[in-house]
This record gives C-alpha cells, structure tokens and sequence, in this order.
C-alpha cells in the first residue's frame, strides 16, 4: 500500500514531497480558484488508488452533474465506469436542483445522509467533497465557526481520507472564511501563474500537512496523456 498506508494523490513527483502521501485519515482541502483542475486532482486520487491500490472510494458532486463531470473525465483518461465497481459517485447536484426552497438544515442531512449511508453500504477508503464552498453556501451556517467545526469533526467520524474541493476567490490568499485552514489536516493549493506574456502555468504547492515533512515549495503541475505530474519551477 506504499508508503505506511498513505493515500497517494498520483501526481507524479509531489507524493515524494509529501513523504509518499496524505497520512490515512486526514482531512485535507484542495483549494484554488476556478480551472485549477482541483477536481480533476481529487478525482485522479480516487481512480488511481482504484485501479492500482484496490482502494474503495466515493466522489459526492454538489455543483457539477454526474454526466458532465464523467464525460470530462472521461476525455482526460480517467474514466467513472472503468472503476464503477470501486468508487461510487454520487450527484447531489440532481437532487439540489429537484428540492429548491428545502430548508438549509435539511440540506446538511441529506448530504450527512449520503456521506453514512454511502460508508455503509461500500466503506469507502477515501471521499471526495466537491466542493465544500458549495456545501457552505447551502448550509447557510447562524453560527458558521461552530458549525464549521462540528462538520470537521462529523466528518472525522467517518473513519476516511476526506478531500474537500474548496473555491478560492481570485487575487486572494484565505483558504476559508470559517477557519477552514486550521480545522483541515491538510492544504494542497492549486493556482494560475502568468509566466510571460503568451503563457500562464498551473502550481501546486503543499501548504500543510500535519504529520509530515513536506516541501512548502511550488511545482508547476502537468497534465499530460492522463497523467498529472508536478515538476520543480523552471526560473522565468
């Protein structure tokens, strides 16, 4: 299973970086703005570990449908149904759309809900949040650093590696508004850096990761022939 059981995230070179891994049982955010691939790097984590770990896992979509997001992975190589039978993904995007005018709390549970049920019945290893700035708007928390909390710790309870999609506002350098970073064991962050003018790269940087040694430093992240791969920073 690698490296003390750690969960991989498959993106060739950085897993080194994170002493082979994200540690089992940690909550890590993997944050940026939009087009960042935050949700293809938490989608290769799941397949990946399928394919090649025999890991079970579960992917709970909140925004993007099913379909969308299958056809996009798809055409990236990392196809849903090569690993249907391993990792589960579940459309709450559908069911939001058919329960517009649902109160809030009510909202929490039907994710709760899934998220237990889903542990249940195929007690997946890892799971995928996407995303969690979604499930906050939803939520629309009174008291939003408690109720923050006592989703962190909800989420502990499940006994699995948890990644949670996080939205990041452009031109800005908070990772959550509700203390998100101090809850998260873990913080991947995944940006646009313009490199000249013809030419902007993605980054990918560990900025936590409790119970590790790992690199601070930016890699700049590929994605080619279905791999994602981070390599270290050519100097402009």
């Amino acid at each position: 299973m690698g490296t003390s059981g750690r969960i991989r995230t498959y993106v060739q070179g950085f897993d080194d970086k994170l002493g082979g891994g994200v540690p089992p049982g940690h909550i890590v955010m993997v944050a940026g703005e939009a087009g960042t691939m935050k949700s293809t790097i938490a989608w290769s984590v799941l397949y990946n570990a399928a394919v090649k770990e025999h890991r079970t896992g579960a992917y709970i979509t909140l925004e993007q449908s099913r379909d969308s997001l299958a056809s996009q992975l798809k055409g990236m190589g990392m196809d849903p149904k090569e690993v249907e039978d391993k990792v589960s993904m579940v459309d709450l995007a559908m069911i939001r759309k058919n329960l517009e005018g649902m109160g809030e709390s009510t909202w929490l549970e039907i994710f709760k809900m899934y998220a237990h049920n889903l542990k249940k019945s195929v007690n997946y290893d890892v799971l995928v949040v996407d995303s969690l700035t979604v499930l906050q708007s939803l939520a629309r928390f009174e008291r939003p650093r408690e109720e923050m909390f006592q989703i962190f710790e909800w989420l502990r309870d499940l006994k699995a590696t948890v990644f949670l999609v996080s939205e990041m506002k452009s031109k800005t350098d908070e990772f959550g508004a509700f203390g998100e970073e101090f809850l998260a064991d873990g913080i991947i962050h995944v940006k646009m850096e313009r490199v000249d003018d013809a030419n902007i790269q993605r980054r990918i940087r560990c900025v936590k990761m409790r119970g590790t040694a790992h690199s601070p430093n930016y890699f700049t992240l590929i994605f080619e022939n279905g791999f994602l791969q981070a390599t270290r920073v050519i100097a402009e």
